[in-house]
């Protein structure tokens, strides 16, 4: 909306960001295991995540209506915002009804395989807003919220609004790419793949971590505890990993 595009009425497009990280581990132990998934539990339990989601609503201009948030026995938590583009009530009034009403979501899947002594936490963040609110510019901030190995994204916008003249606009910005909304300094780091659908207005961008340090990875690890020969296997299936979920299907 920077061009200042001019709309009649309600501009009823839905525009959806559905952001998925994916963060890896080396855990070598059943116990290394259970504590990595309770050490990431509480890392990301539903109070941070909250504040996380609100900030999030801050940065796109939204209000919040309504928080919902719950962590999950053993692991994992939930939390939705309801949100309506700008404020809710005008001075000297005392309720206001809008029909602008979105939401922000996020949920954790934090797991893990004893056979393969890897742990991965999942986190799903969704985005639904209406009108000229665009999710897009809230990348940078999501992307440094978290450990992000993988990272999975897609955009798509719905509905239709009308210009002053009564063409119909089913796109009321320009997207090329969702890389164009990420720092490059960011995108540096990653490699990245666009699969893109223009006629439909769908947009999917997916990006795995280029360098693996492999002390990030070790949990309650020290890397030069691990002969050489183990340092390149864990190395090896740490990459195997993340490049089958980068893909989407099995590989090795």
């Amino acid at each position: 909306m920077k061009e200042g595009l001019r709309l009649y009425g309600f501009n009823n497009l839905t525009k959806s960001l559905s952001f998925n990280i994916y963060d890896v581990c080396y855990a070598k132990t059943p116990r290394e295991q259970q504590d990595y998934i309770a050490y990431i539990d509480e890392q990301y339990n539903s109070e941070r995540l909250t504040n996380i989601l609100t900030t999030l609503t801050d940065m796109i201009g939204a209000t919040v209506l309504n928080i919902s948030k719950q962590d999950y026995e053993p692991q994992g938590a939930s939390v939705t915002l309801l949100i309506a583009e700008g404020p809710m009530l005008k001075p000297g009034e005392t309720q206001v009804a809008h029909l602008d009403k979105s939401h922000v979501t996020v949920h954790t899947y934090p797991e893990y395989h004893p056979e393969t002594c890897l742990a991965t936490f999942r986190v799903d963040i969704d985005v639904a807003t209406c009108g000229e609110i665009t999710p897009l510019s809230t990348l940078d901030y999501l992307i440094g919220s978290f450990d992000s190995d993988i990272i999975t994204m897609d955009y798509r916008v719905r509905g239709f609004t009308r210009d002053v003249n009564g063409k119909k606009l089913f796109m009321d910005h320009k997207v090329r790419s969702i890389q164009d909304y990420i720092d490059p300094a960011t995108l540096r780091r990653y490699d990245a793949v666009d699969i893109n659908v223009y006629d439909a207005n769908l947009f999917h961008t997916k990006m795995m971590l280029k360098e693996v340090d492999l002390q990030n990875y070790l949990f309650k690890t020290d890397v030069y505890e691990l002969p050489p020969q183990t340092r390149l296997e864990i190395t090896n299936n740490l990459r195997r990993e993340m490049i089958e979920i980068f893909s989407g299907r099995n590989i090795y």
